[in-house]
């Protein structure tokens, strides 16, 4: 076994590292969770959670990971043959028509080239030809792929069209990285999971559901019950749940809530567009390619690297984890052994990229990688030009 000195680098698109003052939050005692003191600090935490929504209404915490998140928005909306549809952007929008699929929704599934966006012309289209179609599934930044669809104006396009569809959006890895607003860009049901933008570890799923989310719920007939929403909401009122939750999550959670009030929403939006351009501009001048083809919908949270044929990217993780005690996302899907992932979403800073792009360089090299040798110049050269932020 290697022994290493100083801090892994974790430098997947999620997990993320946990600041310090989260985990110290989260090291308090615990509490009763049927106190008032629980119960105060429940209501604070739902308030942080529209904030970061964007939402007036209602929205829903779980002791789950986002997989969690994706039935939950299934089973409180949505009946037994009910026609959903979900586009082929990669691993996770596949995985969750999986979810919707194990409940007997009748999920259309539409060819898409992974490496763009859905467009919504591609969703008007579904929608012209299926009246009856009950949800649209999207994900707004596909983690497996580093594209990011243009949420806005698919909600924009759907509620002008006058299709009664509702919009499903994944957000498990563009909350608190990129902009989302729930209710402003006509999203009914947006999900998300704690260890992404938000920097807690793993275990809170959390939801946001529009009031016509609410009027399907009222008359959804699948099984439910751990996700039930009115069992969730009728205790949420008076600051508790109807389990035992994730107690020191949470207190984790509402130091989270306070680090990002603290730097802006619209500075952790810039910090992280300046980390996806910086390690972008490294990927170029290393002279490889990127799954996203477009700059324009190119991930703030993280970037899916192609290696050259004949070359596997696993090899290049296990090299870049032997030697420098750094963790890079492997590829998933059709990119399993053609791409490897660096996240840069969460609690990084500059320094902590650089090093990062550094590793990555010198495991390419390493692992006899025809590269460039200037990607963390190229990097740096972004990351100085925004140095304010």
């Amino acid at each position: 076994m290697t022994y290493y000195s100083g801090r892994h680098f974790l430098q997947l698109p999620g997990p993320t590292n946990t600041p310090a003052r989260v985990l110290r939050a989260m090291s308090k005692a615990t509490i009763d969770h049927r106190g008032p003191a629980f119960a105060e600090l429940t209501h604070r935490l739902l308030d942080g959670a529209r904030r970061l929504f964007r939402t007036e209404h209602d929205v829903f915490i779980h002791p789950a990971s986002g997989s969690g998140a994706w039935e939950a928005a299934i089973v409180n909306t949505l009946s037994k043959g009910d026609r959903v549809v979900s586009f082929e952007q990669g691993f996770f929008a596949q995985s969750w028509a999986k979810v919707a699929g194990r409940f007997g929704i009748e999920v259309m599934q539409v060819d898409w080239n992974p490496r763009i966006g859905v467009t919504p012309d591609a969703v008007l289209e579904q929608l012209d030809s299926d009246s009856s179609i009950k949800a649209i599934l999207v994900v707004h930044n596909e983690t497996s792929t580093g594209v990011t669809t243009d949420i806005e104006s698919i909600g924009r396009a759907m509620r002008a069209s006058g299709h009664e569809a509702m919009l499903f959006v994944d957000a498990v890895s563009s909350l608190a990285v990129t902009d989302l607003q729930h209710d402003a860009w006509g999203i009914d049901v947006t999900v998300t999971g704690s260890q992404k933008g938000m920097m807690l570890p793993p275990g809170l799923s959390l939801l946001a559901a529009s009031p016509r989310a609410m009027q399907a719920h009222a008359t959804a007939t699948l099984p439910r019950s751990y996700w039930d929403w009115d069992d969730q909401k009728a205790f949420n009122e008076r600051g508790f749940f109807p389990y035992t939750p994730a107690t020191n999550l949470l207190f984790g959670m509402e130091e989270a809530l306070a680090m990002l009030d603290e730097e802006g929403m619209e500075n952790v939006f810039a910090r992280h567009d300046l980390f996806g351009r910086a390690t972008r501009a490294a990927v170029r001048a290393w002279g490889l390619d990127m799954v996203a083809l477009n700059e324009r919908e190119a991930s703030r949270a993280a970037t899916a690297v192609l290696v050259p044929d004949g070359h596997d990217a696993d090899a290049v993780r296990r090299v870049i984890l032997d030697r420098f005690d750094m963790s890079l996302g492997t590829g998933l899907g059709p990119f399993k052994g053609k791409a490897f992932r660096i996240g840069h979403l969460g609690d990084l800073n500059a320094l902590q990229l650089v090093g990062t792009l550094a590793g990555v360089e010198m495991g390419l090299r390493l692992s006899g990688v025809p590269c460039e040798t200037d990607g963390v110049v190229a990097a740096m050269e972004i990351l100085m030009e925004g140095a304010t932020v």
